[in-house]
């Protein structure tokens, strides 16, 4: 079964947080994501809110782009948030808008590579590994979180191009898709991201990102997100157009009306 969610994005005011996961939470939603965009809302605090204003809601970010974050920051963070909150995060990491790490001197002349090097430590140290690493971009010597996660967050990645995807399959739990797939490129990735899953691995997640108005019909937007569900999606997010600042309305739409088709089909 596919887990039907909204998504708070970072065009929307910060004091808009807390009411909207609220919203989410009374209407029975089970996840809400968000995302961290240069140079608007910390991916990081706005899940930090949510988790603590609510008790039950899950939150995924997505994404956070590496190129800003020194390693062991992110890892620092991450466990200290989910230590705060077992079980109810789960973090996502990409290369970032190449434009946007231009304009912070962040630009990495090898995204791939450093994504890499920063998904394998940052897994590392989330589940306890002490990690010593001289790559290109990530460098470590001894370091060990003091405090862990005592339940690890699935860490997803984002990525389209195949080999984003395959780096995603090898090395995380999941990938995020978030460029407004059609269904058969939801298929060809969700394949390609399972065939390079080690032999040991679970499954993994595979998280669309979509959009929709709170204005079209549930049954279309119900459609679309069991078609998703059909191409091999585990996770669907759906985001309202940018003109709709009801957010609260939109989750509601989503949860009461939405969901109950999805499930039903």
């Amino acid at each position: 079964m596919v887990t039907l969610s909204a998504i708070f994005t970072p065009n929307q005011p910060p004091e808009q947080i807390i009411p909207v996961a609220a919203a989410a939470e009374a209407a029975g939603m089970a996840h809400l994501w968000v995302w961290e965009d240069c140079f608007k809302e910390s991916g990081i605090a706005a899940a930090t809110a949510m988790l603590a204003t609510t008790s039950r809601l899950t939150v995924g970010i997505g994404l956070l782009p590496v190129p800003l974050r020194n390693v062991a920051l992110t890892a620092m963070e991450l466990a200290t948030v989910s230590r705060l909150f077992p079980g109810r995060l789960m973090p996502g990491i990409g290369h970032g808008v190449l434009s946007w790490m231009g304009q912070v001197g962040a630009r990495a002349e090898s995204p791939l590579t450093l994504l890499r090097e920063y998904t394998t430590a940052l897994y590392a140290l989330l589940h306890g590994e002490t990690v010593t690493t001289r790559g290109r971009y990530v460098s470590l010597d001894d370091v060990t979180l003091d405090w862990p996660p005592a339940v690890p967050p699935p860490l997803l990645v984002g990525g389209v191009k195949p080999r984003t995807v395959a780096l995603a399959g090898e090395l995380a739990d999941g990938v995020i898709i978030s460029s407004g797939p059609s269904p058969d490129e939801i298929r060809a990735t969700a394949a390609h991201f399972r065939a390079s899953r080690p032999d040991d691995a679970a499954a993994g997640d595979i998280v669309v990102f979509t959009r929709a108005s709170a204005d079209s019909p549930a049954c279309d937007i119900a459609a679309k997100v069991s078609e998703f569900a059909a191409a091999g999606a585990t996770h669907v997010a759906v985001n309202a157009d940018e003109d709709d600042a009801d957010l609260e309305r939109f989750v509601a739409l989503l949860a009461g009306e939405v969901g109950p088709l999805v499930r039903s089909s």
